[in-house]
């Protein structure tokens, strides 16, 4: 029970990491405040867990809405402990000869802003709280290029510059703040982003689970369940030294080109390796 007696955050809460996140604390003690804009998911989330979990319709891109959430969090228990920024899309998917300035102010909206304005509105409520700890989703799209559209890796990455920020900012209370950064996960985001038709969305899904089995050294998809439990360190005491980092949490994904685990695959010392003397 790690969390008894702490209030928490968590945006994006009704689907995915945010909902694995939600339970996970709840289920160490915590009262958990869940925001989404998924007002029927985000119900049924609150509706089965004996009063530990709060529903709050929250549009992360709304500033309003955003100091709503924590506003009622703080007033309902008194303060808040624990945030996770978590909301977030695949945002707008055109390279940046193509995008348009309405579709990258979108996505900095959704994935970037909404995690700047949720550090805002939360700090207030957590000065003077022992162990107060913000934890923000970032995505092994920040490392670089070739795992995500342009603008989804320039937001990610700025998420993570601003949780190192934010870190420093905030350490004069007390307030730590890390970053999770999720690989390959089976969740709803790769579907949704595109504009796949509802018939065909369980072959979709099923398209996405099979090549996230094969994607990483770890052989098997991410699981929500995994960043879950990397986040509930970030925000435990067993983090009470751990400011301003991340945690790359993918499988392996992003430890070198494909050839480095996959000895099926060419390196660019192939060719060569062909010319080699056998004697």
């Amino acid at each position: 029970m790690r969390f008894s007696k702490k209030t928490a955050v968590v945006t994006g809460a009704a689907s995915g990491i945010g909902k694995a996140t939600v339970l996970l604390l709840a289920s160490e003690g915590a009262h958990v405040f869940a925001a989404d804009i998924d007002a029927e998911g985000g119900a049924a989330l609150a509706a089965s867990s004996n009063g530990a979990i709060t529903f709050q319709q929250c549009d992360v891109t709304s500033v309003e809405d955003i100091k709503a959430l924590m506003d009622r969090a703080a007033a309902e228990t008194g303060g808040i402990d624990i945030v996770f920024n978590n909301a977030g899309a695949g945002g707008d998917p055109a390279p940046i000869e193509e995008i348009e300035a309405e579709g990258w102010d979108r996505t900095m909206d959704l994935l970037l802003r909404s995690v700047a304005m949720g550090i805002r509105f939360a700090v207030p409520h957590m000065l003077g709280r022992d162990g107060a700890s913000i934890i923000n989703t970032s995505s092994v799209a920040a490392i670089g290029p070739g795992y995500s559209p342009t603008a989804y890796a320039v937001a990610k990455a700025g998420v993570l510059h601003l949780t190192k920020c934010a870190a420093t900012d905030l350490a004069k209370h007390r307030i730590r703040v890390n970053a999770i950064q999720p690989g390959f996960i089976q969740t709803n985001i790769f579907t949704a982003s595109l504009n796949i038709p509802d018939e065909k969305m369980a072959e979709g899904k099923a398209i996405v689970s099979a090549l996230s089995e094969q994607a990483q050294p770890v052989q098997r998809g991410g699981q929500p369940e995994d960043i879950a439990r990397s986040v509930a360190y970030l925000a435990s005491d067993d983090a009470g030294f751990v400011t301003g980092t991340s945690i790359v949490v993918d499988g392996g994904l992003t430890i070198g080109p494909r050839h480095s685990w996959d000895d099926t695959q060419p390196s660019m010392f192939t060719p060569l390796r062909a010319l080699e003397d056998d004697a």
